[in-house]
């Protein structure tokens, strides 16, 4: 089901119903909402818009009588597929976006998703593919354990327990290429009946995974301390999703008593449960990272995710899952139908990769790397303290600026453009409402010293 970020402006003299129905057809028109492609229902959609029921069911009639969607019954409404000149616009205008993208060209991109791919250790990597092939074991290219091979899942519950503080066995976790599968995977261990409460803003991709397999998300607030667990606790939702220890995009760190309130949440209800995002808990520049939140799980309520994409290389595609032992029992009826999407060959690399202690080594190659050019960023920042202020600073690897001069959001990423720098507004994380302050998001994984440098002298002098 395709998300509708739809503005309406109750001012207009366009009535709401025209303005939904307007902004649906010309996405169906540009291929913005493909063929087949289900819409929210009336009912979700005007909680989303806050607008009345009947104003969505007056645009969606439109919709229908001249043919862009079809109601299918007991299913919902879904996209037509549609001939001529419509589909000539769609190519044309699918054609003047790839143009538009050839012309925005950026000097330098802040990008939060960004790691320094200079760094990825290709000598050891080498070595320890070389080595295991040249092993000639038939077994590595054979079908393996749907959980994922033993030595790996050993391999990872170590690590997991010294370096994080989760307490977990070998048989608890599940190897899968990337946390999408995972999460797809959970839900049908779960069932897809569940309401999923995430942070505003969040991590959108998981939104829209889970969006997609689920009953229905809910988008809960947040403040100082992350999820706002009074607002959860009003709610319907029975499966909490958070990044407790470095909040994605905000870098809230989740202190221990609302971590605590979380778990006495989950614990009110035996199917609840909360999913513990821990994508990036390896890059603290003050203090000591902080403990996983499962690790103060006494009642088997939260499930933990990981990967190694983010430390070593987003093509890594290897990422884990630990459920509490109440689930296994669910996973071995619901879950083990489906084969191990990661080969033999790949989990031995990364299994040796830990077990031999290059992990760790990397690790602190990298975070000594990152803490350098965090430390640059904020230096060059501290020319924009008089018109904006910085948080998120003391992790990951991207930091938030907070105007307070008066400028809006779309205008400093505007500015930046300009000044061929790209930076990403914080509403872009947002689900159903805009920021209360204009934030944008700098990410300097991917950038040299030199490189933030010059970037963000360019900021100062289009900011100011």
């Amino acid at each position: 089901m395709n998300e509708l970020t739809i503005s309406l402006d109750a001012k207009a003299s366009k009535p709401l119903y025209e303005q939904i129905y307007d902004y649906i057809k010309k996405e169906i028109e540009s291929g913005g909402l493909p063929f087949e492609e289900r819409l929210p229902s009336t009912r979700m959609l005007a909680k989303h818009l806050q607008v009345s029921r009947s104003t969505v069911e007056l645009a969606y009639e439109q919709l229908l009588s001249e043919g862009y969607i079809e109601a299918v019954p007991y299913r919902g409404y879904f996209v037509c597929q549609l001939d001529g000149l419509v589909r000539l616009e769609r190519q044309t205008a699918a054609e003047e976006v790839r143009q538009a993208e050839k012309k925005e060209r950026y000097v330098y991109d802040f990008s939060p998703n960004g790691i320094a791919l200079n760094s990825f250790p290709h000598n050891i990597w080498k070595k320890l593919s070389r080595g295991i092939l040249m092993e000639n074991d038939d077994e590595f290219f054979q079908l393996g354990h749907p959980q994922g091979e033993e030595f790996l899942r050993m391999a990872i519950a170590s690590y997991l327990h010294h370096a994080r503080g989760v307490s977990c066995t070998a048989e608890q976790i599940i190897v899968g290429a990337g946390s999408d599968y995972l999460l797809m995977l959970l839900l049908n261990i779960l069932g897809n009946r569940r309401v999923v409460a995430m942070e505003n803003p969040t991590y959108k991709r998981a939104y829209r995974v889970l969006q997609s397999m689920t009953k229905s998300m809910i988008a809960i607030g947040m403040d100082q301390s992350g999820m706002d667990v009074g607002e959860l606790s009003g709610s319907e939702a029975d499966i909490a999703y958070v990044m407790p220890s470095h909040q994605y995009p905000m870098g809230i760190v989740m202190p221990v008593r609302r971590r605590m309130q979380l778990l006495e949440w989950a614990a009110k209800a035996e199917e609840r449960y909360i999913i513990e995002d821990d994508y990036d808990s390896e890059f603290r520049y003050k203090g000591k990272p902080i403990p996983a939140l499962q690790g103060f799980d006494a009642r088997g309520k939260v499930i933990y995710l990981g990967t190694f994409s983010r430390a070593i290389a987003p093509s890594i595609r290897i990422s884990y899952m630990v459920l509490p032992k109440a689930l296994m029992k669910f996973y071995q009826e619901r879950g083990r139908i489906f084969s191990s999407t990661v080969s033999k060959v790949d989990q031995m690399i990364i299994a040796r990769f830990l077990k031999e202690g290059y992990y760790e080594r990397h690790l602190n190659r990298m975070r000594a790397l990152y803490k350098s050019r965090h430390d640059v960023l904020l230096e060059e920042m501290g020319g924009l303290l008089d018109i904006c202020s910085v948080s998120g600073e003391h992790a990951g690897v991207h930091v938030l600026l907070h105007f307070t001069n008066g400028m809006s959001e779309a205008e400093a990423v505007r500015k930046a453009k300009e000044a061929g720098v790209k930076v990403y507004g914080l509403s872009d994380y947002c689900i159903g409402h805009e920021p209360e302050e204009a934030t944008v998001i700098l990410g300097y994984a991917n950038m040299e010293e030199e490189e933030i440098r010059s970037a963000a002298e360019r900021l100062r002098r289009a900011w100011k």
